[in-house]
């Protein structure tokens, strides 16, 4: 019987790649020996594309149809209708309905609670699973904070990213003392790192002084490196496709931190 811990990969912004890095986890955590679910929570679909899915609109069954079943009170299907595996993984697609799931959110009452209730259910199959969100503090960033036991920010340094950190902080803090104590943030994820420039130092320090002593900074930094955009154009994981490269090395030296992993 397996009790799986969720963890949510958050960011305040686009373009940090939050979407490749639960990707890239999801794959090392299953390297550790852990059984894996991942769950596209974005409209954009991006870690679906990921996962080899090259047309969302034609999965029968997405994230967004299982919440929209919540939100009618309608029967869930057998989760063997929509969970999907690739190589050990598996993981729930997302489409465009998801964004229309959106809109319908901050209509409902007690809406907070829809993803939980889906994902409940499937907690004792998996070790993990991993929810990757939107970009956004919207409903569904909401949902899924309801229903993680885990936070995950990811930041690029050289997007200023830190800018909307301070209220994705607050917002996590909100969503503990009002919807979902158990909520923790595991720590903050640097992604695209540069180590060779400035920039990239002097926020990685800021970084470091801001949060120093409240939150965890991983020691795991994802180096910026052509090889994790090419992996993801061959739908492939960094451990399959460039296993000997720096950030395959670092997604696993992640997935052990956030484990505790003794080697």
């Amino acid at each position: 019987m397996r009790n799986g811990k969720v963890y949510l990969v958050g960011a305040t912004k686009g373009g940090v790649g939050k979407s490749v890095s639960s990707y890239n986890l999801a794959y090392s955590l299953a390297k550790l020996g852990k059984k894996v679910l991942a769950v596209d929570f974005d409209s954009q679909a991006n870690m679906s594309t990921c996962f080899g899915v090259e047309d969302t609109t034609a999965v029968p069954i997405t994230i967004g149809h299982l919440m929209m079943n919540q939100i009618e009170d309608e029967e869930m299907p057998a989760p063997e209708n929509y969970i999907q595996s690739r190589n050990g993984v598996d993981f729930i697609p997302s489409s465009m309905v998801l964004s229309v799931v959106d809109a319908k959110l901050r209509l409902e009452m007690g809406a907070e609670k829809m993803l939980s209730n889906i994902l409940e259910p499937l907690k004792d199959r998996y070790d993990a699973i991993i929810i990757d969100t939107c970009p956004a503090l919207g409903a569904l960033t909401i949902n899924a904070l309801a229903a993680a036991d885990g936070v995950i920010i990811t930041v690029n340094p050289q997007l200023l990213a830190m800018m909307g950190l301070q209220d994705f902080l607050k917002t996590v803090k909100k969503i503990k003392s009002r919807i979902n104590p158990k909520l923790e943030v595991e720590g903050i994820l640097l992604t695209m790192c540069d180590a060779r420039t400035n920039l990239c130092k002097v926020i990685i320090e800021q970084v470091m002084e801001t949060f120093e002593g409240q939150i965890k900074i991983f020691e795991s930094k994802i180096p910026n490196t052509v090889k994790v955009g090419e992996a993801v154009y061959y739908s492939e994981p960094l451990l399959e496709y460039a296993p000997e490269s720096k950030a395959c090395s670092a997604y696993e030296d992640l997935a052990k931190e956030l484990v505790g992993y003794e080697s």
